[in-house]
């Protein structure tokens, strides 16, 4: 062995810590959120008697979707629930809500979410925010005998906890991209007052924006639900859309061709509000600076335009952050920022959300073994996300994680191609509630406000 640089024979592979008293494997697996994913997780570890702990940053289930509880979904409840998740509420006595129905997040979380995180009691932590992940003993460096030491989890508090493994269901939710029309922040946007997507425009947030000069950048289905509550306060709230492209034909989506009818109504509400001039539409956008009350876009081509208004809504996506699981071996796509052997069949450029091919264990594996991203944290940037498939994510992994290789690679994801197709579901509900606003997604339930090219909408929110 020839001498290091630094003049000892020592190699890092005989470096060692001592053995882990019970092991690994007597530990149990965390489950890193409390969202659908990670209850569906929760859900199949039960089924399988897998020990398992779930920990849940913020202080009730859910926590990232109660921000926009307000907000109804596109897909209907048959598509919502998780097989594991339901059978055991089946048998505690609970009844599933109509099938048909398009919930609002609140009720996603008091109809499912909620009675099934009760289930499991004190598996269940709320206020347990992970900030770091590593192997006990071990960093990122060492390798030797490293899959035989547990997880080592810390907590926001300074708490550590051990496990044999992690299934990561935190999301991306509360890492929103930025406003900033290169990937980077707009100048002065660290500073400046900008507000998350899906804010409570009809309720809660109502005097922050009527009367008010309200910017909304974003072309998803984010943007066009935020959109059509502003329209909906006094005439002299004004309202500016703001977008990067030559027009918004993307947004309005393909109207009563749409394949989930609450997704295209919604985008022929929006068209008619900006060819009334309700919605002031502002295209190819490209905000660079944010100076006071104004908002400067500068194009590639160095033209710049400004608008200026009192309040700023951002709705220009989510990203995904791994800075909690540095010190873990992970193989992460340079693009998507997913695992890369996902990214092809996720690839936004390439597919639709009911395009995506059924994928599990395999193809969600980093080089630290036991350590699984779900959920949309997955899918990195892309926006092809449903909720269906990770739930079929999860029942892979844990199939995976109980020694049942058979069932982890059996895949059963079964998508219609554009998503959810159901007749005149809209229709009927928009009479029973109103307006039926909502996150767009075939079988999601997840707000995230990008775009497919299927049906000339997003699938994903």
């Amino acid at each position: 062995m020839s001498e290091s640089c630094c003049g000892t024979t020592t190699s890092l592979e005989l470096e060692q810590p001592g053995t882990v008293a019970g092991g690994a494997s007597a530990l149990p697996i965390v489950v890193i959120g409390a969202g659908p994913v990670g209850l569906a997780a929760a859900a199949h570890l039960a089924e399988r008697g897998q020990d398992f702990l779930v920990l849940e940053a913020g202080e009730q289930v859910a926590a990232s979707i109660a921000q926009w509880g307000h907000v109804r979904v596109f897909s209907p409840w048959k598509f919502n629930l998780d097989a594991a998740a339901k059978r055991l509420l089946e048998a505690d006595g609970w009844s599933a809500p109509d099938e048909d129905w398009l919930p609002t997040g609140a009720e996603l979380i008091d109809d499912y979410l909620a009675p099934l995180a009760k289930l499991f009691g004190d598996r269940v932590r709320m206020g347990a925010k992970v900030t770091a992940i590593s192997r006990v003993g071990y960093d990122r460096v060492r390798t030797n005998g490293r899959e035989d030491v547990p997880f080592l989890i810390r907590l926001a508090g300074g708490e550590e906890l051990r496990a044999r493994a992690i299934v990561d269901a935190s999301g991306s939710y509360n890492t929103p991209n930025v406003l900033g029309a290169s990937g980077l922040p707009a100048h002065g946007e660290e500073t400046a007052e900008v507000d998350h997507a899906l804010p409570d425009v009809l309720g809660a947030d109502r005097e922050r924006y009527e009367g008010k000069h309200v910017l909304v950048v974003g072309a998803g289905h984010s943007a066009a639900t935020t959109l059509l509550g502003l329209a909906q306060l006094s005439a002299d709230t004004r309202i500016t859309w703001a977008i990067r492209a030559g027009g918004a034909s993307r947004t309005f989506g393909g109207g009563d061709a749409d394949a989930l009818p609450a997704r295209g109504a919604l985008g022929t509400r929006l068209r008619a509000h900006v060819e009334s001039g309700r919605i002031e539409l502002v295209t190819g956008f490209y905000t660079h600076r944010i100076e006071g009350d104004a908002v400067i876009s500068r194009d590639p081509s160095g033209h710049e335009q400004t608008v200026v208004a009192d309040r700023i809504i951002s709705a220009t996506g989510y990203r995904p952050d791994h800075s909690i699981a540095s010190e873990l071996r992970l193989d992460l796509d340079p693009i998507l920022g997913s695992t890369r052997a996902l990214a092809p069949l996720i690839d936004p450029n390439q597919h639709s959300c009911g395009t995506v091919n059924g994928h599990g264990v395999d193809e969600l594996a980093h080089p630290e073994p036991g350590y699984y991203a779900v959920g949309v944290k997955s899918y990195g940037r892309a926006p092809t996300f449903l909720m269906a498939t990770g739930y079929e994510q999860v029942r892979s992994v844990v199939a995976a994680l109980a020694g049942d290789w058979e069932a982890a690679r059996d895949l059963q994801l079964d998508l219609p191609e554009t998503g959810v197709c159901s007749s005149n579901l809209a229709e009927a509900q928009e009479q029973r509630v109103g307006l039926a606003t909502g996150i767009s997604g075939g079988l999601l339930a997840t707000p995230l406000p990008l775009v497919t090219v299927s049906s000339g909408g997003s699938c994903c929110g």
